[in-house]
């Protein structure tokens, strides 16, 4: 009878761990769709593309990520889900990430969120932009 329970105990650990286990991704985001995947951003380490995408930030995104990124934006309070904590995505996102991220919203699913898509109202040049502030944050 003990084996029996044994048995079951490390089946029950065994499909636990499965579940927790790396699905291929290098972290808990979603994957980027094909039509972003891959796309490299051309202001890594730009000192004006990080000054103007921080003037952009402050105008688009502070009121809901807030000042420093933490999603304690003023217009956070209000919001389900919470903004993310762009610190915290920046540390485990690629910049194709960030950059779909950016240009598509969260308003679609799995996200469900109240990020506007900025791809109409941003050029490209100014979501990378954005890209390169957020990653100069870490």
């Amino acid at each position: 009878k003990k084996q029996i329970i044994f048995y079951v105990v490390l089946v029950f650990f065994a499909l636990v761990l499965s579940a927790c286990g790396d699905s291929g991704e290098s972290s808990g985001l979603e994957s980027v769709p094909s039509d972003y995947a891959g796309i490299i951003n051309p202001f890594v380490g730009n000192g004006k593309a990080i000054a103007a995408g921080q003037v952009i930030y402050a105008s688009r995104c502070a009121s809901c990520h807030g000042e420093t990124g933490m999603g304690d934006g003023p217009a956070s309070a209000s919001l389900d889900p919470k903004p993310s904590r762009l610190g915290d995505v920046v540390k485990e996102a690629g910049a194709d990430y960030l950059y779909w991220r950016i240009a598509e919203g969260g308003i679609q699913s799995p996200f469900n969120s109240s990020m506007p898509a900025h791809k109409s109202v941003l050029s490209q040049d100014e979501i990378w932009q954005v890209v390169t502030f957020l990653q100069s944050m870490e």
